[in-house]
């Protein structure tokens, strides 16, 4: 089958398309891969630069969608089933094997790219509200880079948990994305504390969620309400902000990380859990998925240089045909 393959630290340019061994069954459930999801830990990856550097040469990606091919006796899953996986070994190649507690059943309604782009980002959203930040219907959200994969998740999730969402961007191009996937309001990022303070009456939003950081994470304070709380998801724009704790007294503010992937490797039985929540959303139509921006697996590279720019717009995934 064929894969890509990350054969250097130097970046998207070390990735190469090669040809490797079907994986073998064992006790895992083999699907057939349609596509795979792209996503900022990739980029961080390809240059050794996250905190789990895969030995070279490595297969990149975690998540993707398609079609199972097996499935051990005892288990849900049948051949023919549509699906979405989380691969522990990478889902940037043509069939995976996976443990049966990272597939998930994807409903019809939901397109193979989708579904391929769905499970990192939209798991990791409401990780961070619901176990994070432990919203409240009816609260606001301030989300930063609302126009990138983790932000148009954002607006998707917190408006079928019942919140309203405030998107940040950068350009008008980006306020056009923001708006079409339900941002309840949109605005800049220049001056975002101030109008976010005006949007709420002066009170300020109740959660901020921050996948960006860099210098704006002050300002992102800031516009905390009283008991608000900033959940940091990232750093796209390269700089890991400092906190002056004292502002943490002021309002009664918290500062809390969301990391969802080591949050799932200390309790792997959580996705199926955050599946059960969001899963009935999704068959009711009150969840949605964005369609991605999509690359065949040969211009994988340019798809991790869509991410290092910063000009994707939504998720990107990649076809594995």
């Amino acid at each position: 089958m064929r894969a890509v393959h990350l054969v250097d630290y130097v970046g998207p340019d070390g990735l190469r398309i090669v040809d490797i061994d079907e994986p073998v069954s064992g006790d895992r459930v083999v699907v057939d891969l349609y596509a795979a999801g792209v996503a900022f830990p990739d980029l961080l990856q390809s240059r050794a630069g996250y905190q789990v550097v895969r030995p070279l040469p490595a297969l990149l990606g975690m998540e993707a969608a398609g079609v199972v091919r097996s499935a051990p006796e005892g288990h849900e899953f049948e051949p023919g089933q549509r699906v979405a996986v989380l691969a522990d070994t990478g889902s940037w190649q043509q069939t995976v094997a996976v443990n049966p507690a990272m597939v998930f059943a994807l409903p019809d309604s939901v397109s193979f790219a989708a579904g391929a782009g769905f499970l990192l980002n939209y798991l990791t959203v409401h990780f961070a509200l619901d176990e994070r930040a432990r919203y409240h219907p009816g609260e606001t959200v301030l989300v930063h880079g609302a126009a990138g994969g983790v932000g148009v998740a954002a607006l998707h999730v917190a408006a079928a948990l019942g919140l309203d969402t405030i998107a940040v961007v950068s350009t008008a191009a980006k306020a056009e994305v923001a708006r079409a996937h339900g941002a309840t309001h949109v605005i800049g990022v220049d001056g975002f504390k101030d109008h976010a303070l005006e949007l709420t009456r002066g009170r300020g939003v109740d959660i901020v969620l921050d996948p960006v950081g860099g210098e704006r994470f002050t300002d992102s304070l800031r516009s905390l309400a009283p008991g608000g709380r900033a959940v940091v998801l990232g750093f796209t724009a390269g700089q890991i902000p400092t906190v002056k704790v004292n502002r943490l007294l002021l309002n009664n503010i918290s500062v809390v990380g969301a990391g969802w992937a080591e949050y799932m490797r200390s309790d792997p039985s959580y996705p199926a859990r955050q599946w059960a929540v969001l899963e009935p959303l999704l068959r009711a139509g009150k969840l949605t998925i964005a369609e991605p921006t999509v690359y065949p697996m040969d211009r994988a590279a340019e798809a991790l240089r869509a991410l290092e720019s910063r000009t994707a717009h939504g998720k990107v995934v990649l076809t594995l045909a």
